[in-house]
């Protein structure tokens, strides 16, 4: 008898051992087939992708959050809570002040609120789930938690990226067409303006929503950040995420380089007609108005071009946490401050409302 042992292989990289007996001769004897069970050997990518076969396998994701240190935790809960806190009396009060006052119902000041009602939601889906986890040890989102966080978080972010464009247009307008402002800027097309901003930041945030999430999750449910962004979620899924990723850097292009080329083309015909004032007056008011929006500007942008615009968003995580904090959290606090500051309009509102207040027993 001759014992001979072979492996065969399969589809997908997968092969098992086979145990041949031969009792005799062929030519007188009969022959015997003896098949040992199958041992598997297939490779790691062949088993992620028979898991995936099932997209509903992960039910929650775990957030690792900004730290795993009780101590800092404590600080961090204050800190942010007394920062959402902020943003919110900031952001309401400066609706409130721009409603109340007839003489901020000007375009400006109408999308300054629409601004202001942004930043109130942009920072209530990211701050109350990151407080709550500093002080509970359950660090998990929902499955359909996470897909609505981050499609709220694409639907405020490109909201705010179109929004600060109509700004820009607005100010160049009222700058270099002062005669034509209230009627290029009318009040009909401001709140167009606004409602084409949410019925795109919709679209985009369906695309990049179902961009992530049409992928297979299978297995790893760890997200290394305090919320369901983009980048972070792709690194789980158990399929190529090369076109995700090709696909998310697209969409956000889509958005920042349009809006990002308003934003300049405005401000340098601004700059040319504020050179060509003959008073130095009329030059300081007009630089004064665009200061604010210019900060604006800035910070926003920036941060998110450093998270999402770039080639490889997966490498940096720790430091697009703390970008992520700025312009989720920090900038929402930061924008009443800085439109409100500098502006002698809005402080002379806030003055008024806060006696027309006190008069009545409010405050």
């Amino acid at each position: 008898m001759w014992d001979l042992g072979s492996r065969l292989p399969l589809r997908d990289g997968c092969d098992f051992s086979v145990a041949v007996a031969v009792k005799g001769y062929l030519s007188d004897e009969n022959v015997n087939f003896l098949v040992s069970p199958p041992v598997p050997h297939c490779h790691e990518n062949s088993s992620r992708m028979a898991l995936g076969q099932n997209h509903t396998t992960v039910t929650k994701f775990i957030l690792l959050g900004l730290t795993d240190q009780a101590d800092q935790k404590q600080l961090l809960f204050a800190v942010f809570l007394l920062i959402y806190a902020v943003t919110m009396v900031g952001n309401l009060g400066l609706i409130d002040v721009i409603r109340a006052s007839s003489t901020l119902h000007t375009p400006m000041y109408f999308l300054l609120s629409a601004l202001s009602f942004l930043d109130i939601c942009n920072s209530s889906v990211f701050t109350p789930r990151l407080l709550v986890s500093f002080l509970s040890a359950d660090q998990s989102i929902s499955f359909v938690g996470c897909v609505v966080q981050m499609a709220l978080m694409a639907l405020h972010g490109t909201g705010e990226c179109l929004l600060l464009a109509i700004m820009a247009y607005d100010r160049f307008v009222a700058i270099c067409h002062p005669l034509l402002y209230h009627t290029i800027m009318s009040k009909r097309l401001c709140v167009r303006l606004v409602v084409v901003t949410y019925a795109v930041g919709v679209f985009i945030s369906t695309l990049q929503t179902g961009n992530a999430f049409i992928l297979p999750y299978c297995g790893p449910n760890i997200i290394d950040h305090y919320f369901c962004d983009i980048p972070p979620v792709l690194q789980l899924a158990c399929s190529d995420t090369t076109v995700a990723n090709v696909i998310l850097l697209f969409f956000s292009a889509l958005i920042t380089v349009p809006t990002i080329l308003v934003i300049l083309v405005s401000y340098a015909y601004i700059l040319v007609t504020i050179c060509r004032m003959r008073s130095l007056e009329a030059q300081r008011k007009a630089f004064s108005t665009c200061a604010s929006h210019l900060t604006a500007l800035s910070l926003f942008y920036g941060s998110v071009f450093l998270v999402y615009v770039q080639p490889n968003p997966e490498t940096a995580s720790a430091y697009n946490k703390i970008l992520s904090v700025f312009y989720t959290i920090v900038i929402p606090m930061l924008n009443p401050l800085v439109y409100s500051l500098r502006n002698k309009d809005v402080k002379a509102a806030v003055q008024v409302r806060a006696l027309n207040l006190s008069r009545k027993g409010i405050c």
